[in-house]
């Protein structure tokens, strides 16, 4: 609630704010001027960029959102239907449970890869690349960088498509559709081309790193693409736990597991019982 006393604690903010009798949000009339009239991703994009997207960067940013909601049963649902299971009365819970799982492996790809070319980019030295020998160079250079570091370059493999994520040509079709294939997408295309003399062996572009260059070629804060990567994850984890109470299986999950468990000998690493 704001207050007219002048000598009270500010804190100012470009965000939401609320009196007794209206809540404003981004400078706008919540009830009167939002409510019906924005979507929720429009805000999202809103929230973060302070200014609100156009209708073609509105497509992209909707489709990261849609490509990352869900993926079957990674560990970020298996975490989330478990800790349901445990503890049906806290459903924010196993929603964390899930969320807390998205790292350098899973959801966290997003943000690893768009900061990865965003750093590619801003030390390239010399003009930006107008050909695609030159972006493939920029690439390699990006790969041979990532190499010495010890580091695997983020955006490429998949668990599952060894021989391509079908969201990647999608997005990135969007996106040229849109006119906005900008550089972050242009130089992911390039590692995937560059993959194999990069790194040894031809690679796929995943979904996760896809998403980490649309959402930088859209302008948004590198270091908050994994906060996208987790706000769709949070929809496809509440169908998650909805699905789970139709048709529960964290229970057998767990006794698998559990019945599965062989007590292995620290010393030896084998079976000690005959």
């Amino acid at each position: 609630m704001t207050t007219t006393d002048p000598t009270a604690p500010r804190y100012p903010t470009s965000l939401g704010t609320s009196t007794a009798t209206e809540i404003n949000l981004l400078g706008h009339d919540l009830a009167g001027d939002l409510m019906g009239k924005v979507g929720f991703g429009e805000l999202a994009f809103w929230l973060v960029a302070m200014r609100r997207p156009s209708p073609g960067e509105l497509r992209v940013f909707e489709s990261v959102l849609v490509a990352l909601a869900d993926h079957g049963f990674t560990p970020t649902a298996i975490a989330a239907r478990v800790t349901y299971l445990s503890a049906p009365d806290s459903l924010q819970g196993a929603i964390a449970a899930g969320l807390l799982g998205g790292g350098s492996r899973f959801l966290g790809v997003t943000e690893d890869c768009g900061q990865f070319l965003h750093t590619a980019l801003n030390t390239h030295e010399g003009p930006p690349p107008a050909t695609e020998d030159e972006w493939d160079q920029m690439a390699l250079d990006a790969i041979a960088r990532q190499k010495k570091l010890g580091k695997h370059v983020p955006g490429l493999g998949h668990p599952n498509h060894k021989d391509g994520d079908p969201r990647t040509p999608v997005l990135i079709g969007i996106a040229t559709e849109e006119g906005l294939r900008g550089p972050h997408l242009q130089l992911f295309e390039a590692i995937g081309r560059m993959s194999e003399r990069g790194v040894g062996r031809a690679l796929p572009l995943n979904g996760a790193g896809v998403c980490g260059a649309a959402l930088a070629d859209l302008g948004l804060p590198v270091e908050l693409l994994r906060g996208f990567a987790l706000l769709a994850r949070c929809a496809g984890l509440l169908g998650q736990i909805a699905e789970e109470r139709r048709n529960p299986i964290a229970h057998d999950i767990y006794m698998n597991v559990d019945r599965g468990a062989v007590y292995v000998d620290p010393q030896t690493g084998t079976d000690p019982t005959p």
